[in-house]
């Protein structure tokens, strides 16, 4: 049986972008939702890995991008979701976690063959990464109370593809490490 590994897609974010005001709503419901998910997984051993786009600051670091978005306007969403001593960082510059980052050997070094995707954008990063994989042969576990949205409707039908055409299981953020 391979170990699951929690990865958190995006969460550390300063959201200074285009869509920010249509994603923040969104956010601030998942935001205790996904600290609840990344607390449980904690206490149950399970690997930690937040993967981050770095917002095309190549000379930046997993603690630059934190102070960055502690520092924001928006670091009320950002706090609760700090990554640990304990956790992995792996830093991404386009939608899959996967596109060209370490992920996929981090990920087998540390016997990790499941993953919890939680984060955002569910019709975006969520979506892709998912695809991204089942195509690497990973068993997927999504929590929909645990992924924010741009969109709601594409979001819904993000969640319905990963189901459906990829096999992830697609649950509340409860059923995890109760």
């Amino acid at each position: 049986m391979s170990k699951t590994a929690l990865i958190v897609i995006d969460m550390i974010n300063t959201y200074d972008h285009p869509d920010a005001d249509l994603l923040l709503p969104s956010a601030r419901r998942v935001v205790p939702v996904a600290a609840g998910l990344l607390d449980r997984a904690r206490r149950a051993d399970v690997p930690v890995v937040y993967v981050n786009d770095n917002f095309g600051q190549w000379r930046s670091h997993h603690g630059e991008l934190l102070d960055t978005a502690l520092a924001g306007p928006h670091a009320d969403l950002v706090d609760p979701l700090r990554p640990d001593e304990a956790s992995l960082f792996v830093v991404k510059a386009r939608h899959s976690v996967f596109f060209e980052t370490p992920l996929s050997y981090l990920l087998d070094q540390e016997g990790v063959g499941h993953l919890v995707l939680c984060g955002q954008v569910t019709e975006q990063c969520v979506l892709y990464s998912a695809l991204d994989a089942h195509i690497r042969h990973f068993e997927v576990t999504v929590p929909r109370d645990a992924v924010a949205h741009i969109h709601p409707d594409l979001a819904d039908a993000a969640l319905e593809m990963m189901e459906r055409n990829m096999g992830a299981r697609v649950c509340d953020s409860a059923e995890l490490w109760p």
